[in-house]
């Protein structure tokens, strides 16, 4: 990726968000990172990360190659007239073959992030440390492989495995619970307890796809332990303490992405 932000990106960053109708700090909130970040990618001091830049590709809803078009001319190197010699056609038959290959570039160019071949249509393959990077011109295809996965033009393809439970009845499993904690056991109170377990499973659900703790709501899970501790134990002093967590949950999670992500 690169290292400085190229002015025009940033300046197409600062009209989409505003396309959007978002402001600075409601995008750092939807990438869970801070808004001074986002500030110095708009003024191209910094660079988002390849995670950031299919977040971003998603929310507003174009390409990764859309999002990171420029006009400037990449200056190509020089070549002396012994390299252009050692330049050989790939060929189906392996070097010093007969018949070439349509469109394939010459010889691979390593380069210092891995290694990266081009095709004469302008297609591309870059194999790095971050991942694989796919940008098929012919199908108009972007495909990126790293640690989060697989993505098809910014969008996910390989599901998480948890994904699934979103579906789930939780709520409607739920209700027919309490119902019948209520009418056999007339536990009314407490069994309404049960709903706050819808909330906490969603949460808990989102937050695994999106690998985002930010997303889990911890404060429903302290609100259910306090009240369990009250109704059933009497402890509702000292039990209040749990309430204080909430806010050293939400610092603790947000620091740790932020030292992640620098």
């Amino acid at each position: 990726m690169f290292r400085n932000m190229n002015i025009e990106i940033a300046n197409r960053l600062v009209s989409l968000r505003k396309k959007n109708q978002l402001s600075q700090e409601a995008l750092a909130e939807k990438l869970g990172i801070s808004r001074q970040a986002v500030s110095k990618w708009e003024r191209a001091e910094a660079s988002p990360d390849t995670d950031n830049l299919i977040m971003l590709a998603r929310l507003y809803q174009v390409s990764l190659d859309e999002l990171l078009r420029t006009q400037e001319d990449l200056p190509l190197p020089e070549e002396g007239p012994e390299e252009e010699e050692e330049k050989k056609p790939i060929t189906e038959n392996g070097p010093g073959g007969t018949e070439e290959v349509p469109g394939a570039e010459e010889v691979p160019r390593a380069e210092a992030g891995g290694i990266q071949v081009k095709d004469k249509d302008g297609s591309r393959v870059h194999v790095g440390l971050d991942g694989i990077h796919v940008d098929d011109r012919k199908r108009n295809k972007e495909v990126h492989i790293d640690s989060k996965g697989v993505y098809v033009n910014s969008e996910k393809y390989d599901k998480s495995w948890f994904a699934q439970y979103r579906r789930f009845p939780v709520a409607s499993l739920v209700c027919v619970v309490y119902l019948l904690i209520g009418v056999f056991f007339n536990a009314w109170h407490p069994g309404w307890l049960l709903f706050l377990l819808i909330p906490l499973w969603y949460s808990l659900v989102e937050a695994v796809i999106r690998r985002n703790a930010l997303c889990f709501a911890w404060p429903v899970l302290v609100t259910l332990l306090f009240l369990c501790l009250g109704f059933f134990m009497g402890l509702w002093h000292p039990g209040w303490i749990l309430f204080v967590t909430i806010p050293i949950y939400y610092s603790l999670v947000a620091w740790l992405r932020q030292e992640n992500k620098s």
